[in-house]
């Protein structure tokens, strides 16, 4: 089969990870568990990724307009995959820094944090420059 030099290969680096809060050294085990689109679920415009944090569930909250966006500056598509990747990158961010609230079980991201974890999840596995989202 034929592939684009610039296609995509993620590696699978966000669906199970280990986090240190950054102000208590609580560790955290995380693993994701599902991807739901969220419209039928609690009617919102979300696809939800579920996350367990040490046994926890923990949902992350992406909104669809992030697609469209994303699609409009490159051309290109978030697939699941990637879509994961981008949540678990929030959520890894989250407890490095400490903003993580234990016990909290739903993060609603908008469209520029959404955006801006799904370009570091494509930086750090080099991702070509067509594929990042330029500021604007």
């Amino acid at each position: 089969m034929f592939q684009a030099a610039s296609d995509i290969f993620l590696v699978i680096m966000y669906e199970d990870f280990h986090a240190a809060d950054r102000w208590t050294g609580q560790k955290y085990h995380c693993v994701y568990q599902a991807l739901i689109v969220a419209i039928a679920t609690r009617h919102a415009d979300a696809v939800d990724i579920k996350f367990l944090v040490s046994g926890r569930a923990v949902w992350i909250a992406l909104p669809h307009p992030t697609w469209v966006e994303y699609h409009k500056r490159t051309g290109r598509v978030i697939n699941d995959p990637l879509a994961i990747q981008t949540a678990g990158h929030f959520l890894k961010t989250a407890i490095d820094d400490g903003s993580y609230e234990h016990g909290r079980e739903m993060y609603s991201l908008t469209v520029a944090e959404t955006l801006a974890h799904l370009n570091a999840v494509l930086k750090e596995v080099g991702a070509p420059e067509d594929a990042l989202v330029s500021a604007g």
